[in-house]
């Protein structure tokens, strides 16, 4: 079955999120309507909505020009198996001593690696993407040189697979939160699959807004793979919650952002260890002065 898409972009978080409640009474109606910050300083912010049916190119004129957004672009979807998609095309990965890899490709874990399992089906974190494998090579590089991780935490873990590699090497439980309740679902799932549940626990937060990442300060270890604007305003707790001479490891920031990342951090008590650019993406090692 063909279902469609309908994007726009415009100036403003306000006006993006008001033509996304407006976009909700179309007709035909939306399967889903998504708001997103375009991570580029633009100050853009691009509105995508889905359909069943084809929807009505006036309709969507007249509301692109209402709220002052670009023209709508609506492109048809064609019906695919898209896990079976990944699993055709999603190769393993290797990081370091980490190999992230699917089960159609359990056969080729190397002799002496640290196996990460990552089903197609809950692949927002694979490794594949610059952000997760800069924080895996990172997380390699620390190890590698002798740094043990006592109490490490994920913050904002999508797949739980930093957490779980952390696990893997260290004897230590750790922590992995998110803010989306799926996503945590998804880890805890993950980590089951990777025989590591009472290894790491998986909890709903945002950011270190819980009683249990409270508790369990100060962290040797933090993992923030996210996003810049998110990473900037965590930089505050980050510090709280850092053991001095502990270690944050940082990603989901494009390369021109980094920087930014950096003088945030800075401010608040952290030095620049290593920085890997990989592809567009940045991943940045900081340590706790």
């Amino acid at each position: 079955m063909t279902t469609y898409t309908a994007l726009t972009t415009l100036t403003g978080k306000d006006q993006a999120y008001a033509l996304a409640d407006a976009m909700e009474n179309l007709d035909p109606e939306p399967t889903g309507v998504g708001v997103f910050e375009i991570e580029d300083g633009s100050g853009l912010w691009e509105i995508g909505a889905y359909f069943i049916d084809e929807p009505d190119d006036v309709e969507l004129t007249l509301m692109a020009a209402a709220f002052g957004a670009k023209p709508f672009v609506v492109s048809e979807v064609p019906e695919t198996d898209w896990v079976a998609k990944v699993k055709r095309e999603l190769s393993p990965v290797v990081a370091g001593r980490f190999f992230v890899y699917g089960n159609h490709d359990a056969d080729k874990i190397p002799e002496g690696s640290e196996p990460l399992l990552i089903e197609a089906a809950m692949a927002f974190g694979t490794g594949h993407h610059g952000t997760t494998l800069g924080c895996l090579r990172a997380l390699d590089r620390l190890a590698s040189a002798g740094f043990i991780g006592k109490n490490v935490v994920d913050i904002g873990c999508g797949t739980a697979v930093l957490a779980m590699a952390a696990a893997r090497i260290w004897p230590n439980p750790v922590l992995a939160s998110d803010i989306d309740e799926v996503a945590v679902d998804v880890a805890a799932a993950n980590v089951s699959c990777n025989d590591l549940d009472g290894r790491v626990t998986c909890l709903v937060a945002a950011g270190f807004e819980h009683e249990t990442l409270h508790s369990a300060a100060p962290y040797d270890l933090i993992f923030a793979n996210i996003l810049k604007g998110p990473l900037i305003e965590l930089a505050p707790d980050m510090a709280a919650h850092s053991a001095q001479g502990g270690y944050v490891i940082l990603s989901g920031l494009l390369v021109e952002q980094a920087e930014d990342v950096l003088a945030a951090y800075d401010a608040n008590g952290f030095d620049c260890e290593t920085r890997e650019d990989i592809g567009e993406w940045s991943c940045l090692t900081l340590i706790k002065r």
